[in-house]
């Protein structure tokens, strides 16, 4: 006989050979129902994994590390500050800024802009701006020349392109007969940026330095530094070190700062995620009981002859302790691999439904992507398993100690 018998027994109570199928029909609505619940919980976790996986490089596709700025909003002396930057071995490069809002006034519509002034050599050492243009380039911005780069929504929202006009406006303000007016200048659209972050794509535009100067009334100042550090990770300590070495009187700031509300929110959401699908899973797996009652009910004769055989009660409890271990086990790798692959698949398989059903379930404006990302992290995965498999075995323990008590005569005696 197959050995242990226990899981022998284990696995014929698994399938009814009676006429009635029901115990067998329940025994599978219980796997699926295990397989769909670890599947779910997979895939929502691979999804929150993904959202901030994504948003996380694209804001740092946009930002810089670290920044150190001026406390009245202005930077003096920025070349001392740039020099120790420079010096600090944890520090990759450095780059002044300008920061500042504006008005731009395009061929069919008005926007507010945040601007920023930069040098575009410095610029691409401390972040991926250049890479994220779709047409022009950022070494087009130039001392004097008024040109200017824009996000794709701002240029659609405008309704201009490369080399059309927009009318910059800024609250610096000049004096003429007429009285105080903002500046105001015609720049030309030099480049067009895509992003993926509404945030950005929607507001945000860059000038050379030297006009953001002029245009904003800094002069020889600036904002700020912007730097970046060889772990991002450990840019807020690494900025702070820069700051005090060169004296300290300046504010700090970190893309982990700038966001913090954003990622703390991103990991909350994530943990409440997580234990509101844990009790669909903990649900699924307590399924369990009511099988294995049904199944210690329908065996109870089968019971009470294994016992006058011989079998101890402790087999008899192994017995329906493996079947619903077996149970859960199947439920558990079903949803394994079903989570997994839809996982891996997830943007496809949303972008098939947005273009068959016309419809789009990632808004831009609202979610920050544009697309719905997914990043499988085998810790969660195995977390999830293995609390999925702990809790179908702790489902097994009430109905396999009820048949172990199961008495041969009384079971007997009806039949």
């Amino acid at each position: 006989m197959f050995r242990p018998y226990e899981l022998f027994v284990g696995l014929r109570y698994l399938r009814s050979r009676s006429r009635n199928r029901f115990v067998s029909f329940i025994s599978l609505i219980s796997v699926v129902g295990i397989a769909l619940a670890v599947a779910v919980l997979i895939v929502v976790l691979s999804v929150m994994n993904g959202f901030e996986y994504e948003v996380r490089n694209r804001i740092l596709s946009v930002i810089s590390h670290g920044t150190i700025s001026g406390m009245g909003g202005r930077l003096l002396d920025w070349e001392i500050m740039q020099n120790i930057a420079r010096a600090d071995p944890e520090v990759v490069a450095s780059a002044p800024f300008i920061s500042g809002q504006g008005m731009l006034v395009g061929d069919e519509a008005i926007a507010g802009v945040e601007l920023r002034g930069v040098q575009p050599a410095a610029e691409k050492q401390t972040s991926g701006a250049a890479q994220l243009l779709t047409a022009g380039s950022l070494d087009a911005l130039a001392s004097r020349q008024y040109r200017i780069v824009i996000g794709a929504q701002l240029a659609e929202r405008l309704g201009v392109g490369l080399g059309d006009k927009v009318v910059l406006m800024t609250p610096a303000t000049t004096v003429t007969p007429a009285g105080m007016l903002p500046r105001m200048r015609r720049f030309t659209v030099s480049g067009v940026f895509y992003a993926g972050m509404y945030e950005y794509d929607r507001s945000l535009a860059y000038i050379h330095i030297d006009d953001a100067a002029r245009m904003l009334g800094f002069g020889d100042a600036v904002s700020g530094l912007s730097l970046s550090v060889i772990d991002p990770l450990n840019a807020s300590a690494t900025v702070r070190k820069v700051a005090l070495a060169g004296g300290g009187g300046v504010y700090i700031s970190d893309w982990t700062r700038q966001h913090a509300n954003f990622f703390r929110s991103i990991e909350l959401t994530k943990a409440i995620i997580f234990f509101i699908l844990l009790l669909v899973v903990a649900v699924a797996a307590f399924n369990i009981v009511s099988t294995l009652v049904m199944v210690v009910r329908e065996k109870s004769a089968e019971i009470a002859i294994l016992r006058s055989m011989g079998s101890s009660a402790r087999s008899i409890l192994w017995v329906f302790l493996s079947e619903g271990t077996l149970i859960g086990a199947a439920g558990t790798v079903l949803g394994l691999l079903a989570g997994v692959t839809i996982a891996v698949n997830i943007g496809a398989i949303v972008a098939l439904v947005e273009r068959l059903l016309g419809v789009r379930f990632v808004a831009p404006d609202v979610y920050f992507i544009s697309e719905l990302p997914s990043r499988l992290e085998w810790g969660d995965v195995i977390q999830v398993c293995l609390v999925t498999f702990l809790l179908a075995a702790l489902a097994t323990v009430y109905p396999a100690l009820r048949a172990a008590s199961t008495n041969p005569a009384e079971a007997l005696r009806h039949e």
